[in-house]
């Protein structure tokens, strides 16, 4: 099998749209999150976007790590992934991404990350509060599974129940 960075991405960036919606089953999780991003200073639109990107990347990297391909992206833990968001540095996450993008919304979502990595100063500190947040997001996932170590996997099948999953991003054909 050969490792196809474009699918690979597609599916992490998949499992990173669909991580606040399904965070936010429980709606006021939804509020305080907004409170937290108004009280940095963050645009509540841009910061949930680059929540996604962050989940996406956290996971890219942690798949890219342990040579797992697209198709395997399933069985990765959500606690490695909430590890990658806060424990790799920022320019970690970009390692290994595709040179494109099929999606012009993840491009320039990834754009906007590396614009936050190399600024420095109070991107610096965004960027850490956004990864926070996205260690929040799947520590709240993993608390609330029945399963004693969640996987992604979960989460495409929360949100497939939950009528959210179109599958868009989630074929690995």
């Amino acid at each position: 099998m050969t490792f196809d960075h474009h699918t690979l991405w597609r599916r992490c960036a998949h499992l990173g749209r669909l991580l606040l919606p399904v965070v936010d089953e429980e709606e006021w999780r939804r509020a305080r999150r907004h409170e937290r991003l108004g009280a940095w200073g963050i645009d509540i639109a841009e910061g949930e976007r680059l929540i996604e990107v962050f989940a996406a990347l956290a996971a890219h990297a942690v798949a890219v790590d342990t040579s797992v391909a697209a198709a395997e992206l399933d069985v990765l833990p959500l606690s490695a992934v909430a590890d990658a968001a806060t424990g790799k540095r920022d320019f970690e996450l970009l390692a290994g991404l595709p040179d494109t993008f099929a999606d012009g919304r993840d491009e320039l979502a990834v754009k906007v990350f590396r614009l936050y990595t190399y600024r420095g100063g109070q991107y610096s500190r965004r960027l850490s509060q956004l990864s926070s947040e996205v260690h929040r997001a799947l520590g709240v996932l993993a608390a609330r599974s029945r399963m004693p170590s969640p996987r992604c996997g979960h989460v495409f099948f929360w949100a497939a129940a939950m009528g959210l999953s179109s599958g868009q991003g989630d074929s690995t054909n």
